[in-house]
């Protein structure tokens, strides 16, 4: 594409007052202090709307504030002008002048609120240095987004200093492919694999709900051994290798080397996989061909709810879960229902808000406004070219993705990730960003029933915990095909070893049936505490609903790990219902003649240098409730955490547990164990607990009084509070730049008491909120996956919409003619009112 003209390129245009050359000076003079030369460290956000999808190419352009570097369609400038009272904007679009050489004029203004002085750049005559230079650096600075885009994370490590000569023991250590475990707790994810000694331990604490006790870390405090791989990671590119000594993820050149020393052949995976990117990589051909609907004449859709998304570079897992969520009408509601809402009071910067975001995201896709067929004109335009295909361009995602991603470890990456993992974690910040009383993600949210029978005692246990997906497994011994997959497999070697092609790949066919009768099926538990034994024993897990939600999401397991630690995919077929009932899967509690356990507690271990702090189970408060202990546990959060949250909250239950835990994650001692005032230590992680942040973002009391006390009013400082993440400096600033806040006082009463409303009754002895009801469902959508991993391969989306199936890839939608519903990853079922 070429640029044709300076830097500013012509003058001009309508829709603003022009200025006399004379009066420029004197107009700018009181504006010159907002008007800022982007720094180095500033993000400059001049191609797209902070609110909307709106760029440069859009009709009205794009508004540059010349303060805050955030740009604004022009639907939406006039509220941020509105909120922080800034009136020196850039405005600039894109002119095209003449499309069969693609040459692009830039038209670009200052603009001066709110009567819209508007003055043609460039114009270093009359415009003071200052304004000059801040324009042209505007304009020439660099995406704010470059540290994500592709190619640039894995080039900015550095080589690890200790890879070259790293001392690898001869312990006779071997890893297997899975079943990993820490070694010093019981944690099973985020496990890191020491490339000294092959100790398999647990990583540190993240703020998204994921991470560990930090016991990878103590391990190279105590041994001194500095380099570690995440388990779960490797790849034939490589995987995620951490250096405690140079505190900083790195590369190892030797890793190959290094990890086939544990019995890790990364080389042959190398050698399966030919070097190629993900997205080069088909190893299924069929798979591919059948899942994109391949070889068929795909109407293109257009219109509300018909939008794509442009695919990032592997972001395709997030446009596929986004897609899928944005079609469920509680999240619409909740997000684009309430957009008017959500932009007024959002921060100062909404690139930085959860749920403007969300709604931005929402209103893109459901609007209809990004998703127009071609007119007459550009239709006559494809047939002179040649071009057939008609144009769709969808939205990008990447403010979000940015956003959602941000501090996260593999999902700020730009490596392919698990829909599953990505869905999850969207989960958890819908969870932590809810919007008054109303929490969309309810409609996942399911309670589970475990029972477990010590084999010893036959006495049983029941909890419960919390859940948002059905996990179910592939039963392969049940295929359908046996004696075709069996001759498939002799053929296949013969041809390898003689060097002949290949035969046709032979997909195993499983009833889903068979895969449902696994997932209920009991399961064995090697380290279960028996309180009644008072010692671990082997027990017999079996899982049941407690509860059905209101939507259902169902994972197909498919992936797994060979024996070679090849990454492999089960290719399988199975027959998933468009009506599902689970009803006989509810659980079913205490049965007649069963008995409990007795209700005690393993005991907790405490470090040998905790001195002064309790050091048996009796010194323990007798009034923790170990049910949310472990509701909270089996979130991923560490125990230890878990028992002080539950404590420290006077067993309000686990909702407002959870709360205490966001407010102290960040905390040092966050994960010790819990130390109670009268045995050497205080309490000083509860001293807090009342002025902590409450459900639903209720402010701290402390905080609000200090506000009032300044003479605001309360309801004000509430919602500044709401507004800037319980920040009392960003508060301030907020209410100085809400002027017209008594206007809606009402909103911010009524958002006040729904919260406490909330904090009464989820106090409640109830339990985690749920929507219960029958077990019937309806399939509306599924998300595919084509590749051999979650870490390869690309993920598309199906959904039901006004009665037919719609396909969903990347920015290309269109009205699907086969949707291949037997070969899905993720299925998402709506209840069937009884």
């Amino acid at each position: 594409m070429q640029r044709r003209g300076a830097l500013f390129g012509m003058p001009g245009g309508s829709g603003g007052r022009k200025m006399a050359a004379g009066d420029i000076g004197e107009l700018l003079v009181p504006h010159m202090p907002t008007i800022r030369v982007p720094r180095s460290g500033d993000r400059v956000y001049k191609n797209e709307c902070a609110f909307s999808y709106d760029s440069p190419n859009s009709e009205g352009g794009l508004y540059v504030c010349m303060n805050t570097f955030l740009a604004f369609g022009r639907e939406h400038v006039e509220r941020h002008f509105r909120k922080t009272g800034q009136m020196c904007f850039l405005t600039w679009k894109f002119d095209h002048l003449n499309s069969d050489i693609e040459t692009i004029e830039s038209l670009a203004k200052l603009v001066i609120f709110p009567d819209h002085y508007e003055i043609a750049l460039p114009n270093i005559e009359e415009l003071p240095a200052l304004v000059t230079i801040a324009c042209d650096a505007v304009l020439s600075s660099k995406s704010p987004y470059r540290k994500q885009d592709p190619d640039t994370w894995e080039n900015e490590l550095p080589v690890s200093k200790y890879a070259n000569n790293l001392t690898q023991l001869d312990n006779g250590v071997r890893i297997p492919p899975s079943g990993w475990k820490c070694a010093r707790c019981d944690l099973r994810e985020n496990l890191w694999l020491n490339l000294t000694d092959g100790s398999v331990l647990c990583g540190k604490w993240f703020f998204d709900s994921s991470g560990g006790n930090g016991h990878a870390l103590e391990h190279y405090r105590d041994m001194g051994y500095p380099l570690a791989v995440k388990l779960g990671t490797i790849t034939p590119d490589g995987a995620d290798v951490y250096s405690f000594q140079e505190e900083e993820p790195v590369l190892d050149p030797h890793l190959a080397k290094h990890l086939a020393h544990f019995g890790i052949d990364m080389l042959h995976m190398h050698g399966t996989e030919n070097g190629l990117q993900d997205n080069d990589i088909k190893p299924r051909v069929s798979e591919w061909e059948v899942i994109q609907e391949s070889g068929m004449k795909l109407k293109p859709m257009y219109g509300p709810g018909y939008t794509g998304l442009k695919n990032l570079g592997n972001s395709c897992y997030l446009s596929s879960v986004m897609q899928a969520i944005f079609s469920i009408p509680e999240f619409q509601r909740a997000y684009v229902g309430n957009l008017p809402r959500i932009f007024d009071y959002s921060p100062l910067d909404p690139t930085q808000d959860f749920n403007t975001q969300m709604t931005k995201l929402g209103h893109g896709l459901l609007s209809g406004q990004y998703s127009k067929p071609p007119v007459k004109s550009e239709l006559i335009e494809q047939v002179m070219k040649e071009e057939h295909k008609p144009q769709q361009n969808g939205i990008s995602p990447r403010m979000f993705k940015a956003f959602v991603s941000k501090s996260h470890p593999e999902f700020s990456s730009n490596r392919q990730q698990d829909a599953q993992e990505f869905f999850l974690h969207l989960v958890n910040l819908v969870e932590r960003n809810r919007i008054g009383s109303e929490n969309p993600s309810d409609v996942f949210r399911f309670l589970v029933e475990e029972r477990i029978q010590c084999c010893q005692t036959r006495k049983v246990r029941y909890t419960e915990r919390v859940d948002y997906l059905m996990q179910l497994p592939v039963a392969m011994e049940a295929a359908t095909n046996k004696d075709e997959l069996i001759a498939y497999e002799l053929t296949r070697r013969e041809a390898e070893a003689n060097r002949r092609p290949l035969p046709e790949l032979v997909r195993a066919k499983i009833p889903f049936s068979a895969c449902l009768q696994a997932f209920s099926e009991p399961e064995n538990v090697d380290d279960f505490w028996s309180s009644a034994l008072q010692a671990k024993s082997a027990g017999v897990k079996t899982s049941r609903f407690a509860s059905f939600p209101e939507y259902l999401v169902v994972q197909i397991k498919k992936f797994t790990f060979g024996l070679d630690w090849v990454p492999k995919k089960f290719d399988v077929s199975i027959d998933m219902p468009d009506l599902l009932d689970i009803n006989h899967l509810r659980a079913r509690g205490l049965q007649p003649g069963e008995e409990e356990l007795p209700d005690i507690s393993p005991p907790i271990v405490i470090p040998d240098d905790s001195k002064g702090t309790i050091s048996c189970q009796e010194n323990m408060p007798s009034d923790i409730d170990e049910s949310s202990v472990m509701q909270l546990a089996e979130m991923g959060f560490p125990l230890e955490a878990c028992r002080k949250a539950v404590y420290f909250t006077g067993n309000m239950g686990a909702e407002v547990a959870f709360n205490w835990i966001i407010v102290h994650m960040e905390e040092p001692d966050f994960a010790e164990p819990l130390t109670m005032p009268g045995y050497g230590g205080a309490a000083s992680a509860g001293a807090s607990v009342f002025g902590a942040s409450g459900l639903d973002n209720q402010p701290p009391e402390e905080i609000v009084a200090i506000i009032t006390s300044m003479g605001f009013q309360r309801n004000q400082a509430i919602q500044a509070l709401r507004a800037t993440n319980n920040n009392l400096e960003r508060a301030l600033d907020w209410i100085f730049s809400h002027p017209e806040f008594e206007e809606d006082s009402d909103f911010v009463i009524e958002m006040e008491n729904n919260a406490n409303a909330n904090i009464i009754s989820e106090a409640k002895p109830e339990g985690p909120r749920v929507k219960d009801g029958s077990g019937t469902y309806e399939l509306f959508a599924f998300i595919s996956h084509m590749g051999t991993s979650t870490m390869s391969g690309h993920y598309i989306c199906h959904i039901k919409k006004e009665g037919r199936w719609v396909i969903y890839n990347d920015h290309k939608v269109c009205a699907s003619e086969r949707p291949p519903k037997d070969l899905g990853y993720m299925y998402f079922y709506r209840r069937i009112p009884s």
